[in-house]
């Protein structure tokens, strides 16, 4: 009767067999070969922003978004600044609001000193992060237009923010949380402003955000897009206010990028009417000019 050979050694050589082929046909395959260029730098933008590594992700987008004349890459570039920058701002606002109240709340000096010392550290950066995305907005709505779909082209962050930062609820209420505790609510809180920039940006939620962003990339309607950036620029201007920043030169320049967004709003819709987007930019001017009498 015939037997198979199921010998160890029979199946060292089937192995390395396979092994071998499968060496041969990579050998022969064509390599594929990396991108240069603005191809490289938004390639590398991405994998940071995949990383949560923010700052890094805007270092690399930098140049593409003010590149002249623009590559294929300068629009999607300023669109994911956008994100990144709108993000960054709610995050600091979070932030600077939570050690506010904290230190409203708390009983200790200690304890309020180091709050307060927070609270300004965060509202610095949350201008900062306002002022980019005054500047992303002057980029990607120059003259009052703006592109019927956009790309946002990005990779899901591989890290998903929390709904809520325990840590700051608990510094909401007047208690302490260590040094290293900030600093994980801060990596917290710019995650979850991530996550809800992303949802935004495609009108949904993050379910929506991260089944969009499956493939790498997604189209976002240009309109609904000015939209959530002009509602940005509103919040920026009011860092700048007579209560906050006490900047008026710079509330009036973020107010008027927040102008070029209704233009822009109002040219797109000119082309598709819409009633309830109609109200929406009314809205949005409104605001604006509401925010332009705090200087």
């Amino acid at each position: 009767m015939y037997r198979v050979n199921r010998s160890p050694l029979h199946f060292h050589r089937v192995l390395v067999s396979l092994l071998a082929s499968l060496a041969l046909t990579l050998s022969c395959s064509a390599p594929v070969p990396k991108p240069t260029g603005p191809a490289a730098d938004y390639q590398d933008a991405k994998d940071m922003f995949k990383r949560g590594r923010f700052d890094r992700a805007l270092d690399f987008s930098d140049g593409l978004a003010s590149a002249s004349p623009a590559t294929k890459y300068t629009e999607r570039a300023q669109v994911l600044r956008a994100v990144i920058f709108s993000a960054q701002m709610q995050s600091c606002k979070e932030l600077a609001e939570s050690y506010a109240k904290g230190a409203d709340e708390t009983k200790n000096a200690h304890f309020k000193a180091e709050y307060e010392r927070l609270r300004h550290d965060n509202t610095q950066e949350a201008m900062k992060a306002g002022l980019g995305v005054a500047e992303t907005a002057h980029q990607l709505l120059e003259g009052g237009k703006v592109s019927k779909e956009l790309t946002l082209e990005a990779p899901y962050p591989s890290v998903e923010g929390p709904l809520e930062v325990a840590d700051l609820a608990r510094v909401r209420d007047g208690g302490w949380i260590e040094p290293d505790h900030q600093d994980a609510a801060a990596v917290d809180s710019l995650n979850k402003a991530v996550d809800d920039a992303l949802a935004q940006a495609v009108s949904g939620d993050r379910s929506k955000a991260r089944s969009a962003l499956a493939a790498g990339s997604t189209q976002v309607n240009g309109l609904d897009f000015t939209l959530f950036l002009g509602n940005q620029l509103v919040e920026a201007a009011g860092l700048f206010d007579r209560r906050h920043g006490s900047d008026p030169v710079k509330l009036r320049a973020v107010c008027n990028e927040g102008f070029e967004a209704v233009r822009a709003a109002e040219s797109l819709l000119k082309e598709t009417p819409d009633p309830d987007k109609e109200k929406q930019i009314k809205k949005l001017e409104d605001q604006i000019k509401t925010t332009l009498t705090h200087v």
